[in-house]
């Protein structure tokens, strides 16, 4: 049987890379989608192949009303919530002595805000037992130059998902993070840096990862499948780093 026949997932930032690859997994593994992107035409085209029970909703995680009109569209369409995938993020990039207020308040609003209020919107509709991820990343792990905004936004996520986790124990809701390291995505792409620099960095990341290479988006949405399913059913509270063993070294 299908390792999540009839269940309801939301995913955020599901226009592209891990959010959409784990879309296509649920959708094989028997979920109802619902796929959310801040663009409308790259979630058309995201979606424009796409087989099984699946909604697609242009909504930006940054705007609350956003958040409100996610949750309340996917009830109205399936009725409950099952599992709520927080995947929506940027990660531009600044050295410290150039951070301003904008990049600061770009990234923490999308990163931070956007996956708070949507749990807050999002769970009176969660059914009890249901299941909450968050991707997450290494780098509040490391030290990386230029990421200092983007690596307090994931380590502010870890410390929310720990608290969520005890606040929802009684409701049976498990709450877990996915870690990636160096994820061949169109992330690299929007940091806002030239290409030859992109390829340089990329360059760098394999030579320091134990695997020597980027990883797949798909690698991310087999660990999100895992966690998200009853497989995973005494995980709670963890962050699992996917990431070659760039973490651990």
């Amino acid at each position: 049987m299908s390792k999540l026949h009839n269940k309801v997932a939301v995913i955020t930032g599901a226009n592209s890379g891990i959010g959409l690859a784990t879309a296509k997994l649920f959708l094989q593994e028997g979920a109802k989608v619902v796929l959310s992107g801040r663009r409308a035409d790259a979630l058309a085209e995201a979606t424009k192949d796409l087989e099984g029970d699946y909604l697609s909703i242009v909504a930006d995680v940054s705007k609350d009303d956003d958040n409100k009109r996610l949750i309340e569209e996917t009830v109205a369409t399936y009725g409950k919530i099952d599992i709520l995938f927080l995947n929506a993020g940027v990660a531009p990039i600044s050295p410290t002595t150039d951070i301003t207020a904008h990049h600061y308040n770009y990234i923490f609003d999308i990163n931070v805000k956007g996956p708070i209020l949507t749990v807050t919107k999002a769970l009176p509709h969660i059914n009890d037992g249901g299941t909450i991820l968050f991707t997450n990343s290494i780098v509040h792990q490391k030290g990386f130059e230029g990421l200092a905004v983007y690596s307090a936004s994931k380590g502010a996520l870890r410390a929310y998902s720990r608290v969520l986790t005890n606040e929802v124990k009684s409701r049976g809701i498990r709450v877990n993070s996915i870690a990636p390291g160096p994820i061949a995505t169109a992330i690299y792409g929007k940091m806002g840096l030239p290409e030859d620099v992109v390829e340089e960095m990329g360059k760098g990341f394999a030579a320091a990862n134990p695997m020597g290479r980027f990883g797949s988006s798909e690698e991310v949405a087999n660990t999100a499948l895992f966690l998200a399913s009853d497989d995973a059913s005494y995980i709670n509270g963890i962050e699992i780093e996917v990431d070659g063993g760039l973490s651990q070294i």
